[in-house]
Order: structure tokens, then C-alpha cells, then sequence
């Protein structure tokens, strides 16, 4: 979709909107306040750029100040924003805490934080600390105690913060909810979900071409490699868990009357990454030498206090093709969308599946039918554009988002959980109750409302 086409819509949806009753949290990111909102960019690689350009199509945003310790990316980022004809903001990127400079401006309400992962929950937490609304990269911490900084921060200062999940706005992940909601499935069972992605070309990078076939990382690569394929080497863990167990979250209503209780992790053996190296590099290459302790397909299982079980897997780093292998599966019938396939007891012909797309369809939710086109062009099959707008209208009331930090906590918990198990021949962890007991009574989001 053209720009123009976009900011025209964005304003004229905002003034429309003005008089709505429903809270954006309660009808996921609709369009209300026609205020601006002035943003800072902290992190503008890759992730960040994709955000900068969906944010500049908006005109309730203004973009104030960015920051990147790479100065590739700054003047790649004020390209951008030159061809936009927006205003130049301040450029912050001298050394690696200068983001702490940004959040000290007056005139920045809110930032997006798309940084490498060490660096998530500690400018999360300064930016609450700041008083900054805080949209923030998945996957939101590392360890225990960053998942319990997210929420403990939050509470503290009162101020929000959202993780920026998209996968939760994917359309078929809408369409089932919504079935979900109208009780479809029937009382819900089992789920499964995870990150099945061939990331080697991503995990090795030496800068010949975007995401080639470089057998290198850590400071001889680019993007991605700088720093994510060093979690290979040093974690056996499911380092990326938000993508799959996000959605699944939603649909059972974790940290709104239902909550992750325990998990069991364990790992194959780890020989992609090697057997990629050797393959493109020789098996002189200094990078064959090395042990990632990664292995190569992580399962987890998550059991839930209404008596779900949730499968996540983690799986990058041997030769498949994408998939994030959701299931969800009640009393009267399940969906698998590999295969892209439904079973529902009843209007199915017994033992047969049925293609999914004709019930997908039916069960389209309310804001891809009635904004999808606006969301075209806007990055991955148009999620990207929904979530950026939760963000923001979240943001401009100063009301708690959609996911906010309770959901950052648990669904990143998986990681230091899963590392724990593993280490520990699968024994069972505990998940800690970030709510504190106000899971409880905490009201679901509803998803379905359609507030237009």
C-alpha cells in the first residue's frame, strides 16, 4: 500500500474513532486518541528499520530520536527518514550506553527497543525507569532474574511496557482465536507451537552478501551473527520461545485465569551448526573447532493450571523449511497449520481432515477484515503493521497493552527454565507467578469485540 494511502487512513480512523467506548487492550489496538505520540528508535538494525518505516507511514507519530552504536545503520536510518520528508531527529550511538542520553529527552514519550538480546531487559527497565512507554523486541529476557526486573520495574514505576510479538497478529493465528473464543475446538486440551526456522545462514554471516553463506560470527560477521550465534555456543536452551508459545498464550488466557505451572525440557545432540561450517568452510576453519552447546532440537512441555499441556519446540540450526508447527486441539477438534489442515466433530467427515483456508475465512478476525489492506506491505504477511499499531495506541492513552510485562516475563521464563531442565536430565521446573496470585482474577483480554 502507498504511503500516503496509509497515514491518510491512520488519521482519519484516529478522528473517527475518538468517541469509542472499548479501551484499545480490550479490542487489541484499535484506533482512538488522534494525539501524537513521539517516539525514540533505540536499536536500528534489521528489526529496528522495519519498525522506523511502519512508524514513519503514521502521521499520530513523530520519530525524535534514534540511536545505534553502528554508525552504518544511523545514516542508513536518516536516508529513511529523509525520503519520508519527516523531521531529522537526534542521533544518539557515541558508545553503548549513550540510549541512556535518549531517554532523558523531554520530547520523547515512547521508544521501540530492537537491540541484541542482552540488551532487551536492561533498556527495558530504563526506559520504565525514565517513564518511557517501552515496546520491546522479542524475546523480552534471558534469565530469571531479567523476567522478574521486567515486571517488578513496571510495577515500581507504574509505567508500561509492551513486547512486541507479531506473531499474535498473523492472520491465521487471529482466525483461530476467534474460533477459539466461539468455542470451536470445545474445552481446550493440548497446544503446540515453537520456532522452526534454518537459521544458519543467519547464525553465520561474513558479509559478502545479506544473510549468504559466511561461516563466521561474533565480530568478523554482520547483523544477526555480531551476537546471536554466541546463545548457540554458550546455552542449551530454547533461547527464542516467544514466536510460537505468544499466540498459544492468548488462546488459553495465561496471566488472565490460567497460568503456566511447570516444564520439562530436553535437547538432541547439537551437530548443525558444526556440520554447516565444515560444509562451507572447510573443516580447517577455526570455527570447526569449536562446541556449541546448543542442541539441535529443543523440546519443551508446559503444563497449565486449567490442565493444558503446551509443546514448544526449538529448532534452527539443522536444514528444514519455516514453520512455527501450531496445534490447537479441544474436545471437539483440532487445527495443525502444517498441512493446513481442521478436524471439527460433527461438520467434518469422521476421520477425515478438511482444508483449513474455507474455515479460516469464516472465522477471519474482525481487524483483518476490516483493516488488512491497509496492512499490506507493512512486513511479515502484514502483522508487523497491527502489532506497531497496539504499540501505539496503547502508548498514546498511557493504558496497560495488549501483552504487557506479566506476558514478557512468563513467555521468556522458557528459556532459563528450559536451560534448567536440561542441565538437570529433564526434571520438571516450576514456573514462577509473575501476577502474584492476581492471575486469578485478572479478565482476559477480549480479543473478539469489534469496537467499530
Amino acid at each position: 500500500m502507498k504511503s500516503n494511502s496509509r497515514r491518510q487512513f491512520i488519521k482519519s480512523t484516529s478522528i473517527a474513532a475518538t468517541g469509542a467506548t472499548i479501551l484499545p487492550q480490550f479490542s487489541f489496538g484499535m484506533f482512538h486518541s488522534a494525539q501524537k505520540l513521539r517516539v525514540g528508535m533505540i536499536g536500528i538494525g534489521l528489526r529496528g528499520t522495519n519498525h522506523l518505516r511502519n512508524l514513519m507511514m503514521r502521521d499520530d507519530v513523530l520519530i525524535t530520536a534514534i540511536c545505534d552504536i553502528d554508525q552504518e545503520r544511523i545514516e542508513l536510518a536518516l536516508d529513511m527518514i529523509t525520503e519520508n520528508d519527516v523531521a531529522k531527529p537526534k542521533v544518539f550511538g557515541k558508545n553503548e550506553l549513550d540510549y541512556k542520553n535518549l531517554l532523558e529527552l523531554s520530547d520523547v514519550d515512547a521508544v521501540v527497543i530492537a537491540t541484541p538480546w542482552l540488551w532487551h531487559t536492561r533498556m527495558a527497565k530504563d526506559a520504565m525507569e525514565a517513564g518511557k512507554y517501552a515496546g520491546l523486541e522479542v524475546s523480552a529476557a534471558n534469565t530469571m532474574e531479567e523476567c522478574w526486573d521486567l515486571v517488578n520495574t513496571h510495577e515500581r514505576t507504574g509505567t508500561h511496557m509492551m513486547i512486541l510479538e507479531n506473531v499474535n497478529y498473523r492472520r491465521d493465528i487471529l482466525a483461530v482465536l476467534n474460533m477459539v473464543r466461539q468455542n470451536v475446538f470445545g474445552e481446550l486440551v493440548h497446544f503446540r507451537c515453537g520456532y522452526q526456522h534454518d537459521l544458519r545462514g543467519v547464525k553465520f554471516n561474513d558479509g559478502k552478501e545479506p544473510y549468504g553463506e559466511g561461516v563466521e560470527f561474533g565480530e568478523k560477521a554482520i547483523s544477526e551473527a555480531k551476537w546471536r550465534t554466541q546463545h548457540s555456543l554458550l546455552r542449551n536452551a530454547d533461547v527464542y520461545p516467544t514466536h510460537g508459545v505468544g499466540p498459544i498464550a492468548a488462546m488459553c488466557d495465561i496471566n488472565r485465569g490460567n497460568r503456566f505451572v511447570s516444564l520439562t525440557s530436553h535437547a538432541t545432540k547439537g551437530i548443525g551448526l558444526h556440520n554447516y561450517i565444515v560444509d562451507k568452510g572447510g573443516e580447517d576453519h577455526p570455527n570447526a573447532k569449536l562446541n556449541f552447546k546448543q542442541g539441535d532440537v529443543i523440546t519443551s512441555t508446559i503444563d497449565t493450571s486449567n490442565g493444558e499441556t503446551i509443546i514448544v519446540t526449538h529448532d534452527c540450526n539443522l536444514p528444514r523449511p519455516y514453520s512455527l508447527g501450531f496445534r490447537v486441539q479441544g474436545a471437539n477438534g483440532l487445527w495443525e497449520v502444517d498441512g493446513n489442515r481442521i478436524y471439527i466433530e460433527g461438520k467434518s467427515e469422521p476421520h477425515r481432515w478438511d482444508e483449513a483456508d474455507e474455515w479460516l475465512k469464516k472465522y477471519d478476525h474482525p481487524l483483518w477484515k476490516k483493516y488488512g489492506e491497509y496492512a499490506s506491505g507493512a512486513g511479515h504477511g502484514g502483522m508487523d503493521f497491527f502489532v506497531i499499531n497496539a504499540f501505539v495506541e496503547s502508548a498514546k492513552e498511557n493504558i496497560a497493552p495488549p501483552m504487557d510485562a506479566y506476558d514478557a516475563a512468563a513467555w521468556s521464563a522458557i528459556t532459563p527454565l528450559s536451560e534448567r531442565s536440561i542441565a538437570n536430565n529433564g526434571e520438571p521446573q516450576d514456573f514462577p507467578d509473575f501476577t502474584r496470585g492476581n492471575w486469578v482474577k485478572r479478565k482476559p483480554y477480549n480479543w473478539i469485540k469489534d469496537s467499530f
